[in-house]
């Protein structure tokens, strides 16, 4: 129950950040909640090895491996898209810093609940 807290939590000061960076007066665009795309685009990678993998315990797998390959991807295209709007002065610089810590603090919540809930124990992913 406290990882569950824990995660929770610092998926809402992540957000927090997002949102300050799109919705502060000095700030006032909001191009970056285009990020919130990422985020739930990341997971489903790891969903679909998951599903389609073979079970065996290899330690190395094509499909695993194409889904940290994709996943690599859409995490620096995240931390990319925010750099380019301020790049092109869609956003000021500020914002893609907020939006930049905000990235961190949600990709490091997005591995956290990996970590924590997918260890497979007594946990299955058909009660989500």
């Amino acid at each position: 129950v406290a990882a569950l807290v824990a995660l929770s939590f610092s998926g809402a000061i992540g957000l927090t950040f997002l949102m300050l960076g799109c919705a502060l007066e000095y700030y006032g665009v909001y191009w970056p909640l285009f990020v919130l795309i990422f985020y739930f685009l990341c997971p489903i990678p790891h969903f679909i090895a998951k599903r389609v993998g073979d079970d065996s315990d290899a330690a190395s797998s094509a499909c695993r491996e194409l889904a940290y390959f994709f996943t690599t991807g859409i995490v620096v295209s995240a931390f990319g898209f925010p750099i380019i709007l301020a790049r092109v002065e869609a956003i000021k610089w500020g914002a893609c810093g907020l939006v930049l810590a905000g990235n961190a603090v949600i990709f490091l919540t997005i591995l956290g609940f990996f970590l924590v809930f997918g260890r497979g124990d007594d946990f299955s992913w058909e009660q989500w």
